[in-house]
């Protein structure tokens, strides 16, 4: 299975419109409080539209409850602008993989970072991307290395 995990996610417009992509891909979304906003947020609903209760998304206290529910195996991938290599160099295709994105803010700390495994989007002329924006471009390469590796779920 795919995850999306939002790292104290502070916009609630972003929160929404990646409810949707994980919705439409089947993915689960995973949320780490602090969260910079309410899931009641007029705004993450208006994003999510009518379908924000159908999303699989899952609230964590803290980054290390998540980490210590995830199955024997999962692989986390961070997505950070300091990331070294491309995220396309990254195998996606592990049954439990997790896309973990940080705040919109000040990105994921680096104690929470596993540098073997931080990818970065190449971008040029911007230091970041939405993260809606972030999201859906590695959400869907893993769909995409997942259907070539020939992984249904």
């Amino acid at each position: 299975m795919l995850h999306v995990v939002l790292f104290q996610p502070e916009i609630p417009h972003n929160t929404g419109a990646i409810g949707r992509l994980c919705l439409a891909t089947k993915a689960r979304l995973h949320l780490i409080k602090p969260l910079g906003f309410s899931l009641e947020d007029k705004h993450l609903k208006r994003a999510g539209l009518d379908y924000w209760q159908e999303v699989d998304v899952r609230v964590w206290d803290s980054w290390e409850a998540l980490r210590d529910s995830a199955e024997d195996g999962a692989m986390f991938h961070f997505i950070e602008c300091g990331g070294e290599k491309a995220h396309w160099e990254a195998d996606l295709t592990m049954p439990e993989t997790y896309l973990v994105l940080g705040p919109e803010t000040r990105g994921i700390p680096p104690s929470v970072i596993d540098s073997a495994h931080c990818w970065r989007i190449p971008m040029e002329g911007t230091r970041s991307l939405n993260l809606a924006t972030a999201a859906g471009i590695v959400l869907y390469e893993a769909l995409r290395q997942r259907t070539l590796a020939g992984i249904t779920s």
